[in-house]
C-alpha cells in the first residue's frame, strides 16, 4: 500500500481537496487503483450535526455516513463510492481510544496523546486503506500546518513515513504564492515559512503545489526549490483556471503524474484523459446558457449547496449548456417578509427553472412554499429535493386542494392537515447524530411517469437524509386531488418521487440525487430540470 499525504500551509481554503482529487484522478486514469481519506481535526464525530455555515455541505455516502464535502469531490473525480470510515475526525479517534481505555485494553498504562492517540490514527488510516484494496491511498490532512488540533495527525503521518519508507509514503504540500505590489512579484516567503513549520515537525515535503493567481515563474519555482529543499521539477503551479476540472489537466501537463508514479515506484502506463478533457471543454465552452434559481436559506455560503452546483455543471455539460445559478434567500416570516417575498418572486420571474433544496427548521419555509407556488402557476420547471418535495406537497394541499393551513408536523405539530409527518422509527430517537434515515435506499419507479422517463428503469438507488416523510395517512386524498407519486420505497410505504403531469416539469424527490451525480454521469432529475429549463427558454424566444 502506498500513501500520499496532502497538507496545506499559510491559510485554509487553498484547495487541498482539489489537489488531492486531481492527483487521485491522474493516478486512476493511469491504471492505479486509488482510494481517499479525509482527516478533519475537529472534535465532532462526523459532520451530521454541523450547520452548513460552519463547514459547508454535509455530504452523504452510500453507507449513510455524513461527512465532509471534500469526500464528494473525491467521489466525483475518482468515480468511486467511499464509506464513513474514509472521513477520520478527532472525535472518532478520541472516542475509540477512550472506549478502549474503559475496557482496559491499555493494561493499566497512562493513556496519552503520544503514543496512544497517534497510534490510533495510524491504525485507522492503515485499516481503512487496506480494506479498500487500493494500490494508493490519498490522505488529505485537514486544517493548516501549525494548527494545534492538527499536530497528532501530522505526527502520525511522520511516523508512517518512518515505518513504511520513502518509496511508500509521499508528502504533497499545498501553499499560497501571493502576488504583491504593482510590479506583480510572486512572493515565496509564505511558502518558505510554511515548509519550515512542516520540517520542524519532522516532515520534508516531496512535492510542493503553489496556489497563485498566475502561473509560477521559473525563477519562483527555483527559489521555492532552493529554500524548501525540494527539486525544481517537484514544484508545481496550481494557478487560477476557469473551472476546477482543469486542475488535473494542468498538473498532468506539468508532469506531476510521471513524477509521483516514479517516486512511488508505480508501473507507468498511458494516462487516459480524453473524456475528462471533453467534459472540461463542454463546461467551459457551452452552446447555451440557462438561469436556474436555488431558493434556500444557506445561500450566504455557496459551499452549503456545492453538490447541487456540481450536479448542474454535470447536467449542463451533458446538455451542452451552462447553468447560471441565481442564489435566492428564502424570506422569513416577520418584519420585511413581504418585501423579501416580492424581491424573490421578481428575481424568479427572470429565471428558467427553480430548485428548492433540503434543509432543517422552520426558517424560510413559507418563502420556499411561495416560490414553489409561483413556479407551479407560471409553469416554471421545478425540482424539489427532500424538504423541497415536502413543501411542494404542502403547497399543493393548501392552494390546489383547498386545505388551508396544511403543513408538516415539523413546523406545526397541531396542523389540521398534517400532509407531512415524522417517520415512525424517528419517534424513539433521542440523539441527533447519525440517527436520520440515511444512505442508499432502493426505490421502485412507476412506468408511464416523468420519473421513469428520466431514469429509464424501475429500480433505482439513491441516497437519503431525512426524518420526515409524506404522511401515509394522506396518500389517498393527495392522489385523488391529482398529485402523482411516481416512485415509492421498496416496501411501498414511503413516497420517493412526486410529480404533477399537467406541468412542463414539476417534480420532487425525498432523496438527494445530487450526491450521486458525476461529471460524465449526471443525475437524471437534474438533467431533466436543465433540459426543461432550456425548452422553456427556447419557447419564450430568448
Amino acid at each position: 500500500m502506498k500513501f500520499i499525504f496532502v497538507s496545506g500551509g499559510v491559510l485554509s481554503g487553498l484547495g487541498k481537496g482539489i489537489v488531492t482529487s486531481s492527483i487521485g484522478l491522474l493516478l486512476g486514469r493511469s491504471g492505479v487503483k486509488v482510494t481517499a481519506i479525509k482527516v478533519d481535526p475537529y472534535l465532532n464525530c462526523d459532520a451530521g450535526t454541523m450547520n452548513p455555515y460552519e463547514h459547508g455541505e454535509v455530504f452523504v455516502l452510500h453507507d449513510g455516513g455524513e461527512v465532509d464535502l471534500d469526500l464528494g469531490n473525491y467521489e466525483r473525480f475518482l468515480d468511486i463510492h467511499l464509506s464513513s470510515h474514509h472521513n477520520i475526525t478527532t472525535g472518532k479517534i478520541y472516542r475509540s481510544v477512550i472506549e478502549k481505555e474503559r475496557k482496559g485494553d491499555y493494561l493499566g498504562k497512562t493513556v496519552q496523546i503520544v503514543p496512544h492517540i497517534v497510534l490510533e490514527i495510524r491504525d485507522t488510516i492503515t485499516k481503512v486503506a487496506a480494506a479498500s484494496g487500493a494500490d494508493v491511498c490519498m490522505v488529505e490532512l485537514g486544517g493548516t500546518v501549525g494548527d494545534i488540533e492538527s499536530m497528532p495527525f501530522l505526527e502520525a503521518a511522520r511516523q508512517m513515513h518512518m515505518v513504511l519508507g520513502s518509496s511508500n509514503v509521499l508528502f504533497v504540500h499545498t501553499t499560497l504564492v501571493p502576488i504583491m505590489g504593482v510590479v506583480g512579484e510572486q512572493k515565496t516567503k509564505p511558502t518558505q515559512h510554511s515548509v519550515k513549520e512542516l520540517r520542524a515537525i519532522g516532515i520534508q515535503p516531496d512535492v510542493i503545489v503553489g496556489r497563485c493567481a498566475e502561473p509560477l515563474n521559473r525563477s519562483t519555482k527555483e527559489k521555492i526549490s532552493l529554500f524548501c529543499n525540494v527539486p525544481t521539477e517537484a514544484v508545481f503551479s496550481a494557478h487560477d483556471v476557469p473551472t476546477i476540472n482543469r486542475v488535473p489537466l494542468l498538473l498532468h501537463e506539468q508532469g506531476i503524474t510521471d513524477h509521483v508514479m516514479t517516486r512511488l515506484a508505480l508501473a507507468k502506463r498511458e494516462t487516459d484523459l480524453d473524456d475528462w478533457r471533453e467534459y472540461t471543454r463542454r463546461v467551459e465552452e457551452p452552446e447555451e446558457v440557462v438561469r436556474i434559481a436555488i431558493v434556500g436559506k444557506y445561500t450566504g455560503l455557496k459551499d452549503s449547496y456545492i453538490s447541487h452546483y456540481k450536479a448542474f455543471e454535470h447536467s449542463g455539460a451533458e446538455a451542452c449548456a451552462r447553468v447560471e445559478v441565481e442564489w435566492l434567500n428564502a424570506p422569513e416570516k416577520g418584519e420585511g417578509y413581504e418585501k423579501g417575498l416580492k424581491d424573490m418572486l421578481e428575481a424568479l420571474r427572470t429565471c428558467d427553472g427553480l430548485l428548492v433544496p433540503g434543509g432543517f427548521g422552520i426558517r424560510g419555509t413559507e418563502g420556499k412554499i411561495e416560490a414553489i407556488r409561483f413556479a407551479r402557476e407560471n409553469d416554471i420547471p421545478f425540482l424539489g429535493i427532500c424538504l423541497g418535495l415536502q413543501l411542494a406537497v404542502v403547497e399543493y394541499a393548501r392552494n390546489v386542494m383547498g386545505l388551508k393551513g396544511a403543513n408538516s408536523t415539523e413546523f406545526d405539530p397541531d396542523t389540521r392537515y398534517p400532509v407531512v409527518d415524522i417517520l415512525p422509527e424517528q419517534l424513539r430517537v433521542t440523539q441527533k447524530g447519525a440517527t436520520m434515515r440515511l444512505g442508499a435506499q432502493k426505490s421502485i419507479v412507476s412506468k408511464g411517469t416523468r420519473a421513469y422517463e428520466l431514469y429509464k428503469r424501475e429500480e433505482i438507488w439513491e441516497r437519503h437524509r431525512h426524518r420526515y416523510e409524506i404522511n401515509p395517512d394522506w396518500l389517498d386524498r393527495l392522489r385523488a386531488g391529482g398529485y402523482v407519486f411516481s416512485a415509492v420505497s421498496e416496501d411501498g410505504i414511503k413516497m420517493e418521487i412526486g410529480e404533477l403531469p399537467r406541468n412542463r416539469f414539476h417534480l420532487g424527490c425525498q432523496f438527494h440525487p445530487e450526491f450521486l451525480s458525476h461529471p460524465v454521469k449526471p443525475a437524471p432529475l437534474f438533467l431533466g430540470l436543465v433540459r426543461a429549463a432550456m425548452e422553456r427558454k427556447r419557447s419564450k424566444g430568448v
